[in-house]
């Protein structure tokens, strides 16, 4: 390299418990509550940018994790976030924006879980308490938010490739700068980090990848990669870098505190390190050293950033580190809520103010994926690293070997499950909405091409909230409907999600189910499961005269039907307030289906007089679902060119809605009950 000039609820309490880190072979602090009040970090208060990191001494820098520890800790008690790999990088962070020139030298962030760090030591201190609301910081790396913010993330796997691409025009207008790619070991099981490892070594590149190796993604890192970098571990030795950049294998430094890696019974040889697969690639191995361990860390980096060519330095961490509940929850604490707000007397809230306890969609996935499994031998369950977030963990613990997690592999997740549906068992590949996106060559050719029997479960449909544009669900009716074979039904509440996956999986076909993150409207789920017709829509509801002169139908695709229906009884009252000459009946439509639509109900709709339609989803206008009525109603339907009803397509606009609250997003694109009313007023003016 070319040198440069150098979840679950937290526990609610009013100060922190500070002890020593007692069992770890770190300097520094292991806290056991997360703050209330701000905490005192006079030397995090003084950095305003990283380049003053360079008057620190080593004995500063490890104060300056623990300040910079607890700010997280009390930051993310007042906003929620993500959390645990937030605590785990604070040592890297630091160590990486003291050897390096940033933002001339660029880092590159995977995913971005782990960049809160990065944003307080880049002038964003004081902001971090506004992450994830609206107007506040990104969830995530953002270009537009700072110049220290190389590359938008928000997905997996991307960072060697982006860091790669940065070398190499770097290289060519001949701008000596360093890049460094940092990439998690769930990260690296996604099959872009290897495409780009490979071009690296063809390419002959400066890169320096970190691999900061927690044995976690959001779930366990599971699979042989995994097993590689454990047995790297356990051998008790590491490749050291000289201070000449040439590898010294040598004894590892005995680290306690990390024995929950010794899983794997047979130790392979010593050689294992100097044979490993990232020199089997091509690049230069070193590690694994302790990401926990400032002055290693620094020696260690400042060494690699110098050696030519592509470089891997592995570093294993904590993730939670530094907060005794996440290091012993890693997975439940991902991300946290913000801490609840305290009551001025421990006299509990009256009944009538306590919320009702309503249902996750994941949850209503996860109650169909036992109840099927228990009566259908033939159904098995994919999912590429969320098995919690899915809401399969059940379903994993009765049913171990029908229960696939291939890792962040989204496009072998779904060749995977076409390859088990040739074999006569029918597979459903449960996945978020963005994510599948990932997979959409691998969707049309490998299994609706062929149409085969495979369910898609897709969850974090719509707009997701403060996890923003990176993660919105927002582009699969359009992306799905287009597709020959495909089947895509888009559920009202919990009680039809049910019914629709049952009657998803009883088709035979390429089928999809689509429903949102969260909880839904409290709908009682009745079992036994059902099977509605395919493409049949279902009238929720008429109100008005069938004599009235306006006659409207709202057309509404799954989450937005309660407030189609909202919206129908606010249009009703205001013409009944208003004593209106012109009254209007209103027809709210449960579409149910996107592909294939109930064109029969549209023919019948028309032959009732309908003079206004509107299709209102939660979801891109153009190429949606709005778009698939509008396109049989010129292309199909007689009656609709004879009578010519006026038109309007309600949904999200032709832009990438910013990070807020989910209610703050729908208000954004006018898809809460008072917009869509005023685009439905608008129609019938």
């Amino acid at each position: 390299m070319q040198q440069s000039p150098h979840s679950p609820q937290s526990q609610s309490v009013s100060a922190p418990a500070i002890k020593p880190a007692a069992q770890l072979s770190t300097l520094q602090q292991t806290y056991a509550v997360i703050p209330r009040v701000r905490p005192d970090t006079p030397l995090l208060d003084s950095i305003d940018e990283p380049s003053e990191l360079n008057t620190f001494t080593t004995a500063q820098l490890i104060t300056l994790v623990d300040e910079l520890r607890l700010f997280l800790l009390y930051s993310a008690g007042q906003s929620g976030g993500h959390f645990g790999a937030n605590l785990g990088v604070v040592e890297l962070t630091i160590a990486l924006h003291y050897l390096l020139d940033t933002p001339q030298d660029q880092i590159v962030w995977d995913v971005g879980h782990q960049a809160y760090a990065h944003k307080v030591l880049t002038g964003r201190r004081e902001q971090l308490g506004t992450i994830r609301s609206k107007s506040g910081l990104t969830a995530f790396p953002e270009r537009a938010e700072s110049a220290y913010d190389t590359f938008g993330v928000g997905h997996s796997s991307t960072s060697i490739s982006a860091g790669l691409g940065m070398s190499l025009a770097l290289r060519y207008q001949g701008r000596e700068q360093t890049v460094a790619c940092i990439i998690g070991d769930g990260a690296m099981t996604g099959g872009m980090a290897f495409e780009a490892m490979n071009d690296a070594v063809q390419q002959d590149a400066d890169l320096l990848v970190i691999l900061n190796d927690n044995d976690m993604s959001i779930s366990c890192s599971i699979g042989g990669f995994s097993q590689h970098l454990a047995m790297l571990w356990e051998s008790g030795y590491q490749v050291d870098i000289s201070d000449s950049g040439e590898p010294v294998l040598c004894q590892r430094p005995d680290m306690q505190g990390f024995d929950r890696r010794k899983r794997h019974k047979e130790m392979r040889d010593v050689p294992q390190l100097e044979d490993n697969l990232f020199k089997a690639i091509g690049f230069a191995y070193f590690g694994p050293f302790d990401g926990h361990n400032i002055p290693e860390l620094l020696r260690v980096l400042s060494l690699a950033k110098q050696v030519s060519g592509p470089v891997l330095v592995h570093i294993y961490t904590t993730k939670g580190k530094g907060f005794a509940p996440a290091e012993s929850d890693p997975v439940g604490y991902h991300s946290i809520s913000k801490l609840p707000v305290e009551l001025a007397s421990k006299a509990q809230a009256p009944a009538s103010e306590k919320p009702q306890p309503t249902v996750k969609y994941s949850q209503v996935f996860g109650q169909f994926l036992c109840d099927k499994a228990a009566e259908d031998n033939k159904l098995l369950a994919i999912t590429p690293a969320m098995e919690e977030g899915s809401g399969m963990t059940e379903f994993a613990r009765q049913f171990p070997e029908r229960f696939f997690d291939v890792a962040i592999a989204e496009q072998h997740a779904v060749t995977l499950a076409a390859g088990m549906a040739t074999q006569g068992v029918k597979p459903i590949v449960a996945i978020y909405s963005t994510f599948l996106q990932r997979g959409y060559d691998q969707l049309i050719h490998d299994v609706a091409l062929q149409n085969i029997d495979v369910l898609f479960a897709i969850d974090r449909a719509g707009l997701v909230g403060e996890d923003g544009a990176t993660h919105a669900g927002v582009f699969d009716f359009a992306f799905l409907r287009c597709v020959p074979n495909m089947v895509v039904a888009a559920p009202k509440d919990e009680n039809e999600c049910y019914h629709l996956l049952n009657t998803c999986y009883e088709y035979q076909g390429c089928t999809a189910v689509r429903y949102p993150r969260g909880a839904g409207t409290g709908a009682a789920i009745e079992k036994p499961a059902q099977s509605y017709r395919i493409g049949e829509a279902a009238v929720e509801s008429v109100l008005g005269s069938d004599a009235a002169p306006i006659k409207l139908a709202l057309l509404a695709f799954g989450t937005m039907v309660a407030t189609a229906q909202q919206a129908a009884e606010v249009i009703a009252l205001n013409q009944a307030e208003h004593e209106s000459e012109d009254s209007c009946q209103v027809q709210v439509v449960n579409m149910r289906w996107v592909k294939p639509l109930d064109t029969e109900l549209l023919e019948s709709l028309l032959a009732q007089g309908i003079t206004h339609i509107a299709t209102i989803e939660e979801h891109v206008i153009m190429g949606g679902a709005g778009s698939a009525v509008n396109e049989y109603l010129l292309n199909n339907s007689a009656a609709f060119k004879h009578s010519r009803p006026a038109i309007c397509n309600i949904g999200i606009p032709d832009r990438f809605i910013a990070h807020g609250s989910q209610a703050e997003q729908l208000a954004d694109c006018g898809l809460n009950v008072e917009g869509v009313v005023a685009q439905i007023q608008q129609l019938l003016s």
